[in-house]
């Protein structure tokens, strides 16, 4: 069993977000998927905050120690996090998304340019249609027998144009499993459109075990965050 943690609370953007905050230096916001809380990340909480960061990891709102809504939307979610950095003053931090949290990402930092220093993204997609079809008809058929909101936004969202991604001119990683529910062709199309992206494919990884329990994406993130030189396209 967890722990009991002490969670901080911020009203942000007309809803409440719980969140964990650890260690001391640069801050690192951790964003985590569709039904995760910010547990996700305590493996990569740990490695960054012994490296030296000062590491936040707030549950998305409806998510977590958050109370549930009816409805949900990335743009939503991604002014939700912009208002939380404003909030907390972090000046430039380094954030990191999975899944939904890379789409969140993404969308924070097309529509407000320069908020992040850095930004990483694992198994993300630009729209529904990058997602495995096998996943999408399986989950199209649950949330058509037990309709749930955060199904409905899975499936329905996002739309973002490849296009919108070359305004976003800091370092991006972008990270996918090797058998990832995102299609090889998404993760390739959000590489090839950022103009400062790093691709890394892992090898015999899902869309999420070398990031729950793993020490994997700590590493990949910790050596990211640490390149002096970033920009050296996409490989």
């Amino acid at each position: 069993m967890r722990h009991k943690e002490s969670l901080k609370a911020i009203q942000v953007n007309g809803v409440c977000l719980h969140y964990a905050v650890a260690g001391s230096g640069r801050p690192v916001v951790l964003v985590h998927g569709n039904g995760e809380d910010h547990h996700l990340f305590d493996v990569e909480v740990r490695q960054l905050t012994a490296a030296g960061y000062c590491v936040y990891t707030p549950d998305s709102r409806g998510h977590g120690a958050n109370q549930p809504l009816d409805e949900y939307h990335y743009s939503d979610m991604a002014e939700d996090m912009f208002a939380f950095i404003q909030a907390l003053h972090l000046d430039r931090p380094f954030f990191y998304g999975h899944s939904d949290g890379g789409i969140i990402g993404l969308m924070l930092e097309i529509r407000h340019p320069g908020t992040l220093g850095r930004l990483a993204v694992s198994g993300t997609n630009l729209s529904p249609e990058g997602i495995d079809p096998g996943f999408i008809a399986e989950y199209t058929e649950i949330n058509r027998r037990s309709p749930d909101p955060l199904i409905t936004l899975m499936l329905t969202e996002p739309h973002i144009a490849p296009e919108a991604l070359e305004q976003i001119r800091i370092p991006v990683l972008v990270t996918a499993g090797e058998h990832d529910l995102i299609l090889p062709e998404e993760t390739q199309r959000i590489a090839a459109a950022l103009p400062q992206a790093r691709l890394i494919t892992v090898p015999g990884a899902d869309h999420g075990n070398y990031i729950a329990g793993s020490p994997v994406m700590g590493s990949l993130l910790l050596d990211f965050f640490a390149d002096q030189d970033p920009d050296a396209g996409v490989h």
